[in-house]
């Protein structure tokens, strides 16, 4: 058959459509993305027949029409179903190296990659419909035999690897070839800019080298690896010369850590040079960021795309943007095949509540099983998390393991069985600047309700005190500020590289633990658990410079004031092993003690009853179960629902001109771009100013618990109205307390009868 007499698009035929994906499949095993010729043949037979069913009349019709004519149900049959008649069951066969199921693979690809319908039902109940369909087109046509039902019944099991990679390929060609954009770019850049960046070190530091930590990820490059490091033994240059020049994700729990790791392999060893085609930032606000922190020059919104494409060779990310494939969507096997030929270096393990961590190991063993490489690269690992990792009916994987220490003493602490205490701290203060000893004091509260309470306190108690409160209840802007203010006060060293002395008091709440680079004094917190409070304690003499003269950490553990259990904010059991291990510690706690008592009362059997465990199995299992296609991609939220998005009126209100004018010229701009004589240049950067407008309206946002949000519009009558960020995303202006501290709710029992709904 010709296929350059038929039409796969208005403007390309069937054939150019074709030559288009296997260029990109060309490109794929170039690179050493496919690892194996048969396969690589049967990613081209699935290439070849993908679209080969828009031959029919009836589709030629409507792709050529002038008007746009749309498929007609009744007479047609979507083409990724009739397409399957086409495939070549001897072609498959006489690929060297094939099975008896690669047939039903390919054809398993074809059907399903589009959602249309059902194909197999389809193919079932229309069988009349399909004849009518295929009997104008003069090509020899395949019957479909028992044994393809047979067979594609097995292959459309989850668990069959070649199916998933075979579907997943024809996925990453066809969306490349459809969106015109390139389908991988190389990582030939990393390495060398690692090694320029350790040739600039040494220009200062004769001596500099990779430490041993390091050396051991480029020995063992080629294994699946974990890696444990105290803060300050270089994990993310450990994680990126483990990657080396191949393609990569770096995983991180918390948005800012992911910005602050962008920022350093943009600046330090990519020196800016050609980022749109090898670094990409994977998060919900990786647009506004790009805003801010690209030269203007660069086309975000194309940048944006490409890594959202899985496209770029090195890639910064949350889990919830790479690990949705775990809900097994329809096409998840993209985004799944991809991550299998790429390393995957994960951070911060640790902090992964009992849901994520499930979905986290499920998709590394799905990962493992289909050839990706593994790095878990933290500075703390509990022995339960590894044993999940290794078990055959869990993790399933096998690691080389090396734990690494340094001998810097950095911590010093002290126990308390009571509540934290704002006297505490105003003492430690006062005393210090008598002393003119360094006093930057950090306070860690486990709730914003406390952190908000601390502040005020501390205020009560001496108003002159320069103190602040950092927490997530904070709008986009004033939040991004307040880190720039905590990021520039706790800096270890000042501008003639001494150590730094400053007086301030900083109460925040868990964000401060892996997303700030940030270095105090003092650390007074209460306890989380084990692996939370070392994390907190990293923020305190992080590089291990500053005296140690007497306790520098404070832990506040009688726990009488937190929820715990299921619903609350710690897992009881853990809560207790925590404070376990806390009874044995007074005084300087090396690094090696900290790993010791982590391994000592975090062991399976340990946590075997809680909470936590069972919450993981639950979702473990119940992930495991589900069948392709149970969730639809758009449904899928990893983390649960529990926030509000609200613009604070107080905000509004002080805002209200400029969000005003936004609003009028999204409007506007809407207008325009439904005029269809535009040209193509106007609508582009109609479409970014747009996407501009959209991200400053957020800038107002404040993420509040959603039970704050209920009894709010439970006790108060009044409503504001919304800010409108786009046509479907409509923000309620919510009247609540929002100052130096975030947002907090009003006082409701002072709120007359007249505001109240009945």
């Amino acid at each position: 058959m010709n296929l350059e007499r038929y039409w796969a698009k208005p403007d390309k035929t069937i054939q150019q459509h074709i030559n288009d994906l296997l260029t990109h499949l060309e490109t794929l095993k170039t690179m050493g993305y496919i690892d194996s010729d048969d396969l690589y043949e049967l990613v081209k037979q699935a290439c070849y027949y993908h679209d080969i069913g828009k031959v029919t009349e009836r589709f030629q019709q409507r792709v050529l029409a002038k008007e746009k004519q749309y498929f007609d149900p009744d007479r047609e049959i979507p083409h990724n179903v009739l397409s399957v008649y086409f495939v070549n069951e001897d072609q498959v066969q006489k690929i060297k190296g094939h099975d008896k199921r690669d047939y039903a693979r390919v054809c398993f690809a074809v059907m399903y990659h589009h959602d249309y319908c059902d194909p197999i039902k389809t193919i079932l109940e229309r069988e009349d419909t399909i004849k009518e369909n295929l009997a104008e087109v003069k090509n020899e046509i395949f019957k479909l035999s028992q044994k393809f039902y047979t067979q594609l019944a097995m292959v459309k099991d989850i668990e069959d690897i070649r199916a998933v990679k075979i579907k997943g390929y024809l996925h990453k060609c066809d969306y490349s070839a459809s969106g015109n954009y390139e389908i991988e770019y190389p990582n030939d850049f990393l390495e060398a800019g690692l090694a320029q960046m350790m040739n600039e070190w040494q220009k200062k530091k004769k001596d500099s080298c990779w430490n041993e930590l390091q050396e051991f990820c480029i020995e063992n490059r080629e294994e699946n690896i974990i890696a444990l490091a105290p803060t300050g033994m270089g994990k993310t240059e450990a994680g990126l010369l483990w990657i080396g020049n191949h393609k990569g994700f770096f995983i991180l729990p918390i948005r800012t850590a992911i910005n602050a790791i962008y920022d350093r392999i943009k600046n330090q060893i990519l020196k800016d040079e050609k980022l749109e085609e090898r670094l990409g930032l994977l998060h919900s606000e990786s647009l506004s960021y790009y805003g801010s922190h690209v030269g203007q020059e660069m086309d975000i919104l194309d940048y944006r795309n490409r890594g959202q494409a899985l496209s770029l060779p090195l890639n910064i990310s949350t889990l919830d943007q790479l690990f949705d494939f775990v809900f097994k969507y329809k096409g998840y096997e993209m985004k799944l095949a991809t991550l299998a030929y790429s390393k995957i270096v994960i951070d911060e393990i640790q902090m992964y509540d009992a849901e994520m961590l499930a979905y986290l190991i499920y998709g590394l063993r799905r990962i493992h099983e289909l050839g990706g490489e593994i790095a878990i690269i933290t500075a703390t690992l509990p022995p339960f998390i590894k044993k999940l990792l290794r078990d055959k009916n869990i993790g399933n994987i096998e690691f080389k393991e090396c734990d690494f220490t340094n001998d810097l003493k950095r911590h010093s602490v002290k126990v308390i069985d009571e509540s934290i205490c704002e006297d505490d701290i105003i003492q430690c203060y006062n005393q210090n600047i008598k002393e003119g000893k360094g006093n930057k004091i950090l306070v860690v509260c486990n709730t914003i309700k406390k952190a908000q309470k601390m502040y005020d306190q501390i205020k009560e108690k001496n108003e002159t005190l320069n103190s602040h409160v950092l927490h997530s209840r904070f709008d986009r802007e004033d939040r991004k500020n307040l880190e720039n203010e905590i990021k520039e006060f706790g800096k270890t060293y000042n501008e003639q590289n001494e150590i730094d002395i400053q007086n301030g008091i900083w109460i925040a709440t868990s964000i401060v633990e892996v997303s700030l680079d940030i270095d105090f004094d003092y650390l007074f917190t209460e306890l989380t658990d084990l692996n939370g409070l070392f994390q907190r304690m990293g923020r305190c003499n992080r590089k291990g410079v500053k005296q140690l003269d007497g306790y520098n950490c404070f832990v506040y553990c009688d726990g009488s004031d937190i929820k715990q259990g299921q619903k609350g904010f710690l897992d009881s059991v853990f809560y207790e092993q925590s404070k376990k291990a806390l009874k044995t510690v007074d005084g300087i706690l090396e690094e090696s003690q900290k790993t010791k008592l982590i391994n000592d009362y975090f062991t399976y059997d340990d946590i075997r009853s809680s909470d936590y465990m069972r919450q993981f199995k639950d979702t473990f299992d119940w992930i495991s179960e589900l069948d392709i296609g149970d969730f639809e991609k758009d449904e899928i939220k990893m983390r649960n629902i529990f926030t509000k998005s609200i613009v604070p009126k107080i905000v509004y209100d002080q805002n209200k001109d400029e969000i005003v004018l936004l609003e009028e010229r999204q409007t506007l701009i809407s207008k325009k771009l439904k005029d269809s004589n535009i040209e193509q240049k106007e609508r582009e950067n109609l479409f970014r100013e747009r996407i501009e407008i959209q991200e400053r309206l957020r800038d107002f946002i404040v993420q509040i618990p959603y039970y704050e949000y209920h009894k709010y519009y439970k006790k108060v009558y009044q409503t504001y109205g919304t800010v409108n960020i786009s046509k479907y995303e409509h923000i309620d202006i919510m009247n609540c307390q929002y100052d130096i501290k975030g947002f907090y709710p009003l006082n409701y029992e002072n709120i007359g009868e007249d505001a109240m709904m009945f």
